[in-house]
């Protein structure tokens, strides 16, 4: 009875492990609260006055936060796209999100001391993290679709603005949150919704 129970387990586990859901969630959630603790251990950092990427050479402790959580979403941006292509080859969500994570981990590798590698990187990330939740207004059902594709719109829209240097009174950190945040929430939903469908399928 008891290897037939590990097995069955086992099985679970590596259907869990092989959600794109899951990875997305996972990675939405541990870079907002890594970079968030990285602002705090950051003495004097604001966050309307500096970069996002001012985080990655500030102090030792935050900036080794920094590095890791951008590097991690950025491998489970890969590992998500990867496992989503698996699943439907015709659906474009895969490419956005291998661009994306590409650029998230660029801009671990690179901070802003290289900015030949790093602004095209953080441009990548921003850019591409936000089509993929535009472009995912189509494979989701209402009203959820219409909450993603809001928040495509208003991090792409924040893009544009910030390229212009537009800031509306929020700084030019706050502006580049404008971008993050609307993507990130994104992917923290869009997996919460991919993991809740797996586990309907699987109870079928």
């Amino acid at each position: 009875m008891e290897p037939t129970i590990t097995r069955r387990q086992h099985s679970r586990v590596m259907v869990i492990l092989r959600s794109p859901g899951l990875w997305l969630l996972v990675g939405g959630l541990e870079i907002l609260f890594l970079v968030h603790l990285s602002e705090l251990l950051y003495p004097g950092y604001s966050i309307t006055a500096n970069y996002i990427s001012d985080l990655g050479v500030g102090p030792m402790i935050s900036s080794a936060i920094f590095t890791v959580a951008v590097i991690l979403f950025g491998l489970m941006a890969l590992l998500a796209a990867a496992l989503l292509r698996q699943r439907d080859t015709k659906s474009l969500i895969w490419l956005l999100l291998v661009l994306s994570g590409i650029g998230a981990i660029g801009v671990g590798l690179f901070n802003e001391d290289y900015r030949l590698v790093h602004r095209p990187s953080a441009l990548m990330a921003f850019l591409f993290g936000n089509l993929a939740a535009l472009y995912s207004y189509r494979m989701v059902r209402p009203p959820l679709a219409c909450v993603f594709a809001l928040l495509g719109l208003i991090g792409l829209s924040a893009l544009a603005l910030y390229g212009g240097g537009i800031y509306v009174g929020l700084g030019v950190g706050g502006m580049e949150r404008m971008i993050l945040y609307p993507a990130m929430f994104w992917a923290i939903g869009f997996g919460a919704y991919l993991s809740a469908e797996e586990d309907r399928v699987n109870r079928m």
